[in-house]
């Protein structure tokens, strides 16, 4: 049954849309998503993520990331980021190379604009197909399938507010097509995402953070991710998280110490899905480079 659920996943995303790597705290992992956000945060920030997806379902989904943003100048951010996402017989890496440039818009705001141009690298076993499928012709030539992309955000913020729309990949691709049948199609997605960060005591000790992310695919269900985070004395971080129709999530992180972060999260499908799968989990670990002449504004949730 497992297997066969499996086949339906994957036959699901071959033969109509196939929507960029998905995260629960998309708000630690924001460079991804939208090249504006590339030194934002005033200081070289390196970020590493682990995601795997329905745990227990053969081939479910298993994602990396890796990120490195930084400030260089005043209104100049760089960013540089690789992905890896796994899915049944699927293996997919991407390198996204980011720029921003940043205005002030008032005294406490910037609005900053980003390109990003990337490099995917597409992977298909055909030995983990069914056995009637491993043979076929159309499944053979797709190692290392090598794709270009270029995308575009905008990203307004403040210290204590966010608002951010962003294109990661402008081109469609098909890596195969015999002009009946698109194999994989990587679709564009659409991003928008918002947040704002309330103190809830006069002493600043409890902070309040709702965001909310919104992804269009074209031949996909439009999708919703709204969190709400609480932070405390700027150290410990709870929160709970609901992808519409799709998922519940609960979200722990801690501040280690100045310069390092932790978060985990835990996924729990309200689908059908959710009796062929224990959850999901992702981790990640930033590290940031302070230094006495540097300071990131608190709070940032972002």
């Amino acid at each position: 049954m497992k297997k066969l659920v499996l086949i339906l996943l994957f036959c699901s995303v071959a033969s109509f849309a196939q929507q960029d790597a998905q995260f629960t705290q998309y708000m630690y992992n924001t460079i991804n998503i939208n090249p504006a956000y590339a030194g934002s945060r005033g200081v070289i920030s390196v970020f590493g993520l682990y995601r795997t997806q329905w745990v227990g379902l053969d081939g479910a989904p298993e994602t990396s990331s890796f990120s490195v943003n930084a400030p260089v100048g005043e209104n100049v951010g760089l960013g540089l980021s690789l992905i890896n996402d796994k899915i049944g017989p699927t293996n997919e890496n991407n390198l996204s190379a980011d720029f921003s440039y940043s205005i002030p818009t008032s005294a406490e705001a910037k609005l900053s604009f980003g390109i990003k141009g990337s490099a995917n690298l597409f992977n298909l076993d055909p030995n983990r197909l069914k056995p009637e499928d491993q043979g076929d012709q159309q499944f053979q030539n797709l190692k290392n399938k090598f794709t270009p992309n270029i995308g575009a955000g905008v990203y307004w913020h403040t210290d204590k507010a966010y608002v951010g729309l962003s294109v990661p990949n402008f081109i469609q691709t098909n890596q195969y097509n015999d002009n009946e049948v698109a194999i994989y199609k990587s679709r564009i997605n659409y991003y928008l995402i918002a947040g704002y960060v309330f103190n809830l005591d006069r002493y600043e000790m409890v902070k309040f953070k709702p965001a909310v992310l919104t992804k269009m695919v074209e031949g996909s269900p439009l999708q919703v991710d709204a969190s709400a985070n609480f932070m405390f004395n700027e150290k410990f971080v709870v929160g709970v998280a609901y992808r519409w129709s799709a998922a519940v999530s609960a979200m722990a992180g801690f501040q280690i110490t100045d310069g390092l972060y932790l978060g985990y999260a835990y996924d729990r499908e309200t689908t059908r899905l959710v009796n062929y799968n224990s959850g999901s989990h992702e981790i990640f670990l930033r590290f940031e480079f302070l230094n006495k002449y540097s300071r990131i504004t608190s709070p940032r949730f972002f």
